[in-house]
């Protein structure tokens, strides 16, 4: 597949209503959600269908977010240029492609060997470069690489990951959906101090579940 000028053109008016009906405002985010080829990320036969506001199904029965839910955590991340963020969930690599296009240093792990092999040839073939990809436990995070300045989980987690807080820099901000499965609720926490996490709410979604270790 190649991003053609109709596919441009299917963006321009995704990213118009990203703005004018979910009330995303921030021009960066905007900009880059018009920029990521969405179709390129998916099965060729939801090609057509693949900037309207819908999920689809990728590798290891796992799907592609809406583009409104990408967007949204993506704004809630209030993300600058150069920071160092770590996303639990690959996927297919499209919320890491919004990510490295807001210009930040994106360390990613996947769980699903068939997801991180498919997001790692995909990064090559769009000449697209995360500081660190891994095949692990988001669960675990990346402490080798701690602290980071924001952290998005793609995946509803039934409890809080602490590790991961462990791993945010204090002033960080850390995006996840939590809840039981098809019942989560995405929360924001930025940390404050070592002991002081605020939390705040931003409504029911719907994400896959996150789980423990890995699966090859």
């Amino acid at each position: 597949m190649q991003d053609t000028f109709v596919h441009k053109g299917k963006r321009k008016i995704l990213t118009e209503y990203l703005r004018e009906k979910i009330g995303i405002s921030d021009r960066d985010v905007l900009a880059a959600m018009n920029a990521v080829p969405r179709h390129l990320f998916i099965e060729s036969i939801f090609e057509d269908f693949a900037y309207e506001d819908r999920a689809f199904p990728i590798l290891a029965h796992q799907t592609i977010s809406h583009p409104s839910t990408v967007a949204e955590q993506t704004e809630l991340l209030m993300l600058k240029p150069g920071e160092k963020v770590l996303e639990i969930g690959t996927g297919c690599g499209y919320q890491t492609a919004v990510l490295l296009a807001m210009k930040t240093l994106v360390y990613t792990v996947e769980r699903q060997k068939d997801l991180f092999d498919y997001a790692k040839t995909k990064f090559r073939e769009l000449n697209l470069s995360p500081k660190f990809q891994s095949f692990g436990d988001g669960f675990a995070g990346l402490p080798t690489f701690a602290p980071f300045d924001k952290i998005i989980v793609t995946c509803g987690a039934s409890v809080l990951p602490t590790e991961l807080l462990k791993q945010l820099k204090i002033g960080g901000v850390m995006v996840i959906p939590l809840g039981p499965t098809n019942e989560q609720v995405l929360f924001r926490f930025t940390k404050k101090s070592d002991s002081e996490i605020e939390k705040e709410e931003f409504g029911a979604y719907k994400f896959v579940p996150m789980l423990k270790n890995t699966n090859l």
